[in-house]
């Protein structure tokens, strides 16, 4: 990334320093950053998951959106009134469901709700292996950290939104847009959804909509043992 890009993330991140969406816990456990020198070439090897937050007219709401890491699609996103582990877990929940699979790694800041055992359980349980930005090291988390950037600089902050269903509204229109129909330069000029669900088998979206999923997700088989 060139330093003009660091230069814009280090100015978004001075913007919305407060209210603080990492909140640390000295006593929970804290566990390795696994991501320096790997090649993440594949989908469902890295999945990132954050929190930030979004201005409210009665203070802030917080947004957690799970993406991933080679072809930066957003698997799932949750907003709450909490920075609660609950919504990040359904946001876990619905990534998986949606992605047909767990991911290799799971990586994550230090804060609270991702150091605490409920969220630790529900990640090692599916065999995905944890890993943990370094203290204060928000570039360790860059991919997610550009999303936030996008989704408020292009589209929240430049819409009215007076309730809940209206946020909610905004930014799943602007996550399909994101999904499914921005190129991204990473994906070779394909879109996150079509980069992500290129290697893919079994395309079968209207069985995904009839069980509730969006529309455009898809399954892959679990490799055999």
């Amino acid at each position: 990334m060139d330093g003009g890009q660091d230069d814009a993330i280090s100015r978004t991140r001075a913007i919305y320093s407060k209210p603080r969406t990492t909140v640390p816990a000295p006593q929970n456990a804290k566990y390795p950053y696994l991501l320096h020198d790997i090649e993440i070439d594949s989908p469902d090897q890295v999945w990132a998951i954050d929190i930030t937050y979004i201005p409210w007219r009665r203070g802030h709401v917080y947004l957690t959106a799970i993406i991933d890491w080679h072809t930066r699609v957003v698997l799932a996103w949750k907003v709450s009134n909490t920075m609660e582990v609950g919504f990040c877990l359904e946001a876990l929940k619905e990534a998986v469901a949606v992605g047909g699979r767990p991911p290799e790694i799971l990586n994550t800041d230090q804060g609270s709700q991702f150091t605490g055992i409920k969220w630790l359980r529900a990640v090692e349980s599916m065999g995905t292996r944890v890993s943990m930005d370094g203290k204060g090291r928000w570039m360790d988390n860059v991919i997610i950290e550009r999303l936030w950037r996008s989704v408020k600089h292009e589209w929240v902050l430049l819409h009215e939104y007076n309730t809940l269903p209206e946020l909610n509204a905004l930014l799943e229109e602007w996550i399909e847009r994101y999904n499914t129909w921005r190129p991204h330069t990473a994906n070779d000029g394909q879109t996150p959804w079509q980069a992500y669900r290129g290697v893919r088998q079994n395309w079968n979206a209207t069985n995904w909509a009839s069980k509730g999923a969006t529309k455009f997700s898809c399954i892959r088989p679990r490799p055999q043992a």
